[in-house]
């Protein structure tokens, strides 16, 4: 005989009895339940230990405007904000806040004030090397801007840039030399070649693409070099056009011709940036990025005429590139054959690609390293074309668009490790994990997502064999305290994914479905299966709900 007695059966009693108030039996036997607090004490004196997530996105945010009312500078003549600036309320110290979510006009500011402030920090023993080179990556930072506008935002691959440049430099030299034009008529000159110019490569344009049309303009590239070089009229014996007039008197001094040079190439490429803006920023630009590349029979099915706004784009850069030629020809009195030279071409195309295309500070930061390479760097003789070759290759073998483009590069492969870090620990209806909780401002929501897992963590512990069994013989009615709870948080769970019953005739079939959740939206079929009874159908929606619960 055994020493242990056999356990009495557990009897549910029901509370309201003792008031008088209850329907139903006062006694049922039951099966035992744990006690609900001891899974919430186990859950409480855990505490889960918590990692370094990385640092927090950082914005500049000021004290709100109060009661005074808001004014939004804008860019003339737009309706753009200078800045992007969102209102919002700090639910922590209660006070009303405003956040920078743009930051890159300040950086420009910031960058264009250390350009002017330049001739101040360059050594004395450089300077007049420093400022021949600034001023040389002022235009060529210009034509890169303009350059990019057409590779990038129109998506038209030309290589003509320079010879749009080369030949409104040549024609308004020759026109200076012979007519006696002043520096100022120039750029207005260059830039009415520049508008025949594009239009006499912008009809291509329409029937020719990618490959073919970067063939076509750089073969147009090759016949304007041969042509100036062969021709005695434009300097074929002396290896350019030289003797315009120019802005920079050759009386001055030395380091004043550089310096002058310098400040002129800096507001030329601050009016190509303005170009950009308005360019880019506006109908045209937003036009065409509904148009991406292998994208524009969709853009056309939805009424966009991206070709006009191509063509519009690459003339209004045409007029550009002309202008930049004839103020080329006034800076440096004149112009050399070896703007047209193949080099030249594949040092711009390296300049864009380094920073980014269809980006301008991509273009001016690709001109930048460039330039600082091939004219400052001399002592390093041909090894400066090695590194700008071998920065072009890590470019294109290992960046997504140029070194601009490295932070969403970095910030879209760290989302993709930090969702592959957080698939490794996160479970189904689990608790938030702590990187989680910093993203969410309603902290309601996480308290509630811990709530129901403690709360599913004890429901796993009631089923058991009898609770089903229970459930089989009779669906519907009174049940056990066990499952009756089951029961009660199966009900009051979201209208999306949930279970119901689809009878297909008066008397049955019954099939399980489950609700969309969104208004309009069909419910799904969950399973083929066919159920007599209602009763049947009834089980086989609770064993469908605890498998959902035992996997969460």
């Amino acid at each position: 005989m055994s020493d242990h007695a056999p356990p009495k059966p557990y009897v549910w009693r029901n509370p309201l009895s003792v008031w008088g108030t209850a329907s139903g039996n006062n006694e049922a036997p039951s099966t035992r339940v744990p006690d609900p607090r001891d899974t919430w004490q186990k859950n409480t004196a855990f505490k889960v230990a918590t990692y370094p997530v990385g640092r927090l996105k950082y914005f500049l945010i000021w004290p709100h405007h109060g009661n005074r009312t808001w004014d939004r500078t804008r860019w003339w003549p737009t309706r753009r904000n200078l800045l992007h600036v969102k209102g919002l309320y700090n639910r922590k110290t209660a006070i009303p806040e405003k956040k920078i979510l743009d930051r890159r006009p300040i950086y420009w500011v910031l960058s264009l004030i250390l350009l002017a402030m330049g001739p101040l920090l360059f050594p004395q023993t450089q300077m007049n090397a420093l400022l021949t080179a600034g001023a040389t990556f002022g235009i060529f930072a210009a034509i890169n801007v303009c350059w990019t506008l057409i590779i990038g935002t129109a998506s038209i691959f030309s290589l003509a840039t320079y010879a749009v440049v080369g030949t409104a430099a040549f024609v308004t030299s020759l026109l200076s030399i012979r007519l006696g034009l002043p520096w100022y008529a120039l750029p207005p000159i260059g830039a009415c070649i520049g508008l025949a110019f594009g239009v006499l490569i912008a009809a291509p344009a329409l029937r020719l693409d990618g490959f073919y049309y970067a063939l076509l303009t750089l073969g147009l590239n090759e016949l304007f070099r041969v042509f100036f070089t062969t021709s005695k009229q434009f300097g074929a014996a002396s290896g350019g056009l030289y003797g315009a007039d120019s802005f920079i008197s050759q009386n001055w001094l030395p380091l004043t011709q550089s310096m002058v040079a310098y400040y002129a190439s800096l507001c030329l490429l601050i009016a190509a940036l303005f170009l950009f803006r308005f360019v880019n920023g506006k109908r045209l630009g937003r036009i065409l990025r509904m148009a991406p590349e292998k994208h524009e029979a969709f853009a056309a099915a939805c009424g966009v005429d991206f070709k006009q706004a191509r063509i519009t784009i690459f003339l209004l850069t045409s007029v550009a590139l002309g202008f930049i030629g004839g103020f080329y020809a006034a800076q440096y009195r004149g112009v050399a054959y070896s703007i047209f030279d193949f080099q030249t071409v594949l040092l711009g195309l390296a300049m864009i690609t380094i920073g980014g295309i269809g980006r301008a500070e991509g273009a001016v930061l690709g001109t930048l390293v460039v330039i600082f390479l091939r004219d400052v760097l001399l002592e390093l003789g041909p090894w400066r074309y090695l590194i700008i070759g071998s920065a072009m290759l890590g470019v294109v073998l290992f960046l997504n668009n140029g070194y601009f483009g490295i932070r969403r590069q970095f910030n879209a492969w760290r989302a993709k490790k930090q969702g592959e870090w957080r698939s490794t620990r996160t479970e189904k209806g689990g608790e938030t994990l702590p990187e989680e909780a910093t993203e969410s401002n309603d902290k309601d929501a996480l308290y509630f997502r811990r709530f129901d897992k403690v709360q599913r963590d004890y429901l796993k512990g009631l089923i058991t064999s009898e609770a089903i069994e229970e459930h089989r013989r009779q669906p519907l009615g009174q049940h056990s305290e066990g499952l009756e709870r089951i029961l009660l948080y199966f009900r009051r769970a979201k209208l999306e994914d949930k279970y119901a019953l689809h009878r297909a005739g008066p008397q049955g079939p019954y099939k399980i479905i489950a609700f969309s959740g969104v208004r309009g939206v069909s419910p799904r079929l969950v399973d083929d299966r066919e159920f007599g009874t209602l009763d049947e159908a009834y089980h086989a929606v609770f064993m469908r709900r605890v498998h959902d619960l035992l996997e969460s």
